[in-house]
């Protein structure tokens, strides 16, 4: 793992591997989220066993064939990169061996996996199925982002939540702030108000010179950092609100992967930007920066 030496949540990735993003729960300091993201080219693959986790692979660029214990998936209809398309994931359960190897000359794949308490059925996930189950516009003006869920809260996981950010240039977005350390219920309905989730912000940028800002902080201050994730870098937040901002003339994209105490995505917002909601004039007519339609026919 390569943390930055200016913000030790900040993990740049391996120019010189295959795989050029990893971090395990071991090293993030924390209880459940690994992460990985790999290119291979033809001929190349990628085998191992998931043993007691539940892994989520997300198709990033190119086109993938998984050959596992569970059953065999090939995807034809991938996205160039993130900025073309929307995604195709692969959920795997316990126990379950798998070969990835890329349908035709690459594949760009992103993988996040933690214990698994139940055992759900493999399932490969479409675009498509991404529109079904919710492409929301969030936010407004220049806090406008486009989120698409691939494996959110209600789905078929034992933990695993999985959703993607697309942000404008410029745009603030993860705002106004919000975060998700303490597992809170309300005292007389027993609802969940807020989960304690670990999660991974991992970033793509549609120009390979771009970047974003992101601030991870809690109220007393006793974390306070400012990361510059670039592209394929990865922020880790084990607490606090985390917002971004995408740098000017650069769209920023990325991969939210959390785990934790449900699997949930209820949060808390910073009290002191509560305001901003509902003071929005209208959504950022450049959402969305992606569709289904422009996936790889």
């Amino acid at each position: 793992m390569n943390r930055d030496k200016k913000c030790p949540l900040l993990v740049k990735s391996s120019l010189d591997d295959k795989t050029y993003q990893a971090i395990s729960s071991g090293e993030a300091g924390w209880k459940y989220l690994n992460f990985a993201a790999r290119t291979m080219k033809q001929g190349e693959n990628w085998e191992g066993e998931t043993g007691d986790n539940e892994y989520l692979f997300v198709l990033l660029g190119g086109n993938f064939t998984i050959e596992s214990s569970a059953g065999t998936w090939k995807t034809w209809n991938g996205r160039k990169d993130v900025f073309s398309g929307m995604p195709h994931a692969l959920y795997l359960p316990p126990h379950s061996k798998f070969d990835i190897t890329p349908s035709g000359d690459f594949v760009d794949i992103a993988c996040g996996w933690c214990l698994a308490e139940k055992t759900y059925p493999a399932r490969l996930i479409s675009p498509a199925d991404v529109v079904e189950m919710g492409v929301e516009y969030r936010g407004g003006d220049n806090a406008s982002r486009q989120i698409n869920s691939i494996l959110p809260p209600g789905s078929e996981s034992s933990r695993l939540v999985c959703v993607e950010v697309y942000t404008p240039s410029g745009n603030w977005s993860s705002f106004p702030a919000h975060k998700h350390d303490i597992r809170k219920t309300d005292t007389v309905t027993g609802k969940l108000m807020e989960a304690s989730l670990e999660e991974i912000y991992f970033y793509k940028m549609d120009k390979p010179q771009g970047f974003a800002i992101q601030k991870i902080y809690n109220d007393d201050r006793s974390l306070d950092e400012i990361a510059e994730p670039h592209n394929n870098d990865l922020v880790m937040v084990p607490k606090g609100y985390h917002p971004v901002v995408a740098g000017h003339g650069y769209n920023v994209y990325y991969l939210n992967f959390l785990a934790g105490s449900d699997q949930s995505l209820a949060s808390t917002d910073d009290p002191d930007h509560k305001w901003i909601y509902g003071t929005w004039k209208g959504m950022d007519p450049r959402i969305p920066l992606v569709t289904v339609e422009m996936n790889c026919k």
